[in-house]
């Protein structure tokens, strides 16, 4: 399941107008063969770094204990590594080099935020599956005209662009990653917490969803744009229990579909603005459609710059965020607890994306930082209309071994103005999954608004 964009619609594409591109080229074969040589089959680089700080890739990923049952907690594999050191205010300076804007902010802004560094695993796994469709992809996606920005075609079954040129297919490869095929997530709590300390929930729920684009008997030539589906079924707080949201999403998102079923009405709307900077209703509009899974929005808002790749500290393989039997034990009172985030050194691609001009947004500057192991956005930094750096944005990935699939858990951000701060999903309490299952009986009909009705009706 996108858990990362649970009980938001999940990563709803933005309508916009946008200059309309010629087709960029794809890679030639030769350039392909690096994904079997000097890269990974997802288009990373399999040596480690000059400083030994990053190992070499091995494709070990991580393995699932024998006998695991995902109704059973799941276990941290590093459970008894230890931190090779922290970062506080005190001592920021000798790390800035590996720090983005925003975890600077945070760490001036409050003494006791710290950043505990252990050692790094390269554990992003995906099926063999995906990566020989990964293969495929290098030498037949390109971006084409869309009806608002350019749109991958030829891809299907793994990340369209594994050797990215530009900014956009960077984006793309984080949209369209690998989430599985088809799963399930219960009993997730989203939070928001004021400015003083307060803590809410906002929502507490499931979510069923099914990839397309992953479909495993699936093919380029029979995809046809809808990549995503989602069912999100509210049960809390109380004042938005039996709410429920459907989305079809499409990579041509004039082509997107979402609806919403609001009890007190009793009837379904379709959303008319379920994009960009738009509030997003499910959080209380601590959050916008386009910060869902730190960036979960179509490219078309913003010009998209490729600044390259640089070395980093973000989270990963935070395991540890599942152990504690409740999200009140994670959280802290302006930031979640240090002693449950794990921090690694990881090589990320850097994309700053700036505001089209004639477009409106709230953040007309955004940088994230993409996984170059999974190609997930795992950091990401945000200036409003002021030029003043608003929000640091955050996603903590794990990878499901018995699934072969990294994804993030919990995402959420940081208001560096106001002070109050947004996560979930947290997967802490009782009944949760505990992360998500895979599911094989799900079904296209269970993700339109009469399945919809149905279900919350029931």
């Amino acid at each position: 399941m996108r858990l990362d964009m649970l009980f938001l619609g999940a990563a709803l594409c933005v309508s916009v107008a946008a200059p309309i591109l010629p087709a960029a080229a794809a890679v030639t074969e030769q350039e392909a063969q690096q994904l079997k040589s000097t890269l990974t089959p997802l288009g990373a680089e399999r040596a480690g770094n000059k400083d030994g700080t990053i190992p070499a890739w091995t494709g070990e990923g991580v393995k699932t204990p024998p006998g695991f049952t995902t109704a059973q907690r799941r276990p941290d594999p590093f459970a008894a590594e230890k931190p090779l050191y922290s970062i506080t205010a005190k001592n920021m300076a000798q790390h800035a080099d590996k720090l983005t804007d925003g975890q600077k902010a945070m760490l001036q802004r409050y003494p006791a935020y710290r950043i505990d560094v252990y050692p790094t695993h390269r554990t992003a796994m995906t099926p063999q599956w995906v990566q020989d469709n990964t293969f495929k992809n290098a030498t037949r996606a390109k971006l084409v005209d869309g009806t608002n920005y350019p749109v991958p075609s030829g891809a299907f079954g793994g990340p369209p662009f594994p050797i990215p040129k530009s900014g956009l297919e960077v984006m793309w490869n984080h949209i369209l990653r690998y989430i599985g095929s088809q799963t399930r997530g219960t009993n997730g709590q989203t939070w928001m917490v004021t400015a003083d300390g307060k803590k809410v929930m906002v929502m507490k729920g499931e979510q069923h969803n099914m990839t397309p684009y992953y479909d495993p008997n699936g093919s380029a030539e029979k995809f046809d744009g809808v990549y995503f589906l989602t069912r999100v079924l509210n049960d809390g707080p109380p004042i938005r229990a039996g709410e429920a949201l459907v989305g079809r999403l499409n990579v041509d998102d004039a082509k997107t579909n979402t609806w919403v079923y609001l009890t007190g009405q009793r009837r379904v709307r379709k959303l008319p603005n379920s994009n960009g900077d738009t509030p997003l209703p499910t959080s209380a509009g601590m959050i916008s459609f386009d910060e869902v899974s730190v960036f979960g929005s179509g490219p078309g808002y913003y010009d998209w710059k490729l600044l390259g790749k640089k070395e980093i500290l973000v989270p990963y393989n935070t395991y540890k965020l599942l152990q504690p039997d409740s999200a009140e034990t994670v959280m802290g009172s302006s930031f979640m607890n240090p002693d449950y985030v794990r921090w690694e050194l990881h090589r990320v691609w850097v994309v700053e994306g700036n505001l089209k001009s004639g477009k409106r947004h709230t953040s007309p500057r955004s940088v994230y930082y993409v996984d170059e192991d999974s190609w997930l956005a795992l950091l990401a930094d945000r200036w409003d209309v002021n030029g003043q750096l608003w929000r640091t944005l955050y996603g903590t990935p794990i990878t499901y071994g018995e699934m072969s699939m990294t994804d993030i858990v919990t995402f959420g951000y940081y208001d560096l103005v106001s002070g109050a701060w947004y996560a979930g999903p947290f997967m802490n309490a009782p009944g949760a999954t505990i992360g998500v299952t895979a599911s094989t009986d799900l079904k296209d009909s269970d993700f339109t608004p009469d399945a919809m009705v149905g279900n919350q009706l029931r």
